[in-house]
């Protein structure tokens, strides 16, 4: 199995920006402040009726604004006029996104997807997006469609799998792991802390892979992660106690 890009290890990522004291998360405030303290950025994208990539986390538009509705039902300039909540400003597009980090920090593109719709409509609007970005990316999804998709369509960009055991702690659980990794052919793993340490993952890390983890929000969690992975997407106080460089 071949060694994913050195740049994705030993980088604390903040998880949907660095959200939290009126800073409301995967908000142009939130990238800024990442962007400010040197970490690297992890965000959502999902599609729009225009099949464009809009950076928002939730199917629906009602937690995080004044507005009602599935997101999917609207269109980017539509989208992209909706104030989040909190004074966070309007929703970003991921071109947006990629414009104001500019390769100055690395960044994580979580693509969300509904496994009864098909993926290639998203991975089409994000890779478009990426076109020429300058800076170190990489997408990563729970959909190993998502994976196989930019392995064969472009397999310039890094790719990862996002992993969670919960729920499926199994012989069946563990085949459908294997199955999922060989399906999307990622160069690295972002595995739910709360199952580190884990076997599979620690396997797959001795042969070269790297393992990110998510979603480290507390201290103890913070600990666990810097023994089991190569990089840490972190909120509240996750980040707080992070040690400068790890």
């Amino acid at each position: 199995m071949p060694s994913g890009p050195s740049w994705l290890r030993g980088v604390t990522y903040a998880h949907r920006g660095l959200h939290g004291g009126g800073r409301i998360e995967n908000s142009t405030g939130a990238f800024t402040a990442a962007i400010d303290a040197g970490l690297g950025v992890e965000c959502d994208v999902q599609l729009t009726a225009d099949h464009r990539a809009l950076v928002f986390h939730d199917w629906e538009l009602d937690r995080l604004t004044d507005e009602t509705g599935s997101v999917a039902a609207r269109t980017l300039a539509e989208l992209t006029q909706v104030e989040l909540r909190g004074s966070g400003g309007p929703i970003p597009s991921l071109r947006d996104l990629l414009e104001q980090i500019a390769g100055q920090v690395p960044l994580l593109i979580e693509l969300k997807c509904k496994a009864d719709l098909p993926v290639s409509p998203l991975c089409r609007g994000v890779a478009r997006d990426l076109e020429g970005y300058p800076g170190q990316v990489a997408v990563m999804s729970f959909d190993p469609r998502v994976g196989l998709w930019f392995f064969r369509q472009a397999p310039h960009l890094v790719r990862g799998l996002v992993i969670s055991e919960a729920n499926a702690r199994t012989l069946v659980g563990a085949l459908k792991r294997r199955l999922r990794l060989r399906s999307a052919h990622p160069d690295f793993l972002a595995y739910d802390v709360r199952d580190l340490p884990s076997r599979f993952a620690a396997a797959l890390r001795a042969r070269g892979l790297p393992v990110l983890t998510w979603t480290v929000s507390t201290p103890h969690l913070r600990e666990r992660a810097k023994l089991h992975a190569d990089g840490w997407i972190c909120e509240g106080a996750g980040l707080a106690t992070a040690p400068a460089g790890a």
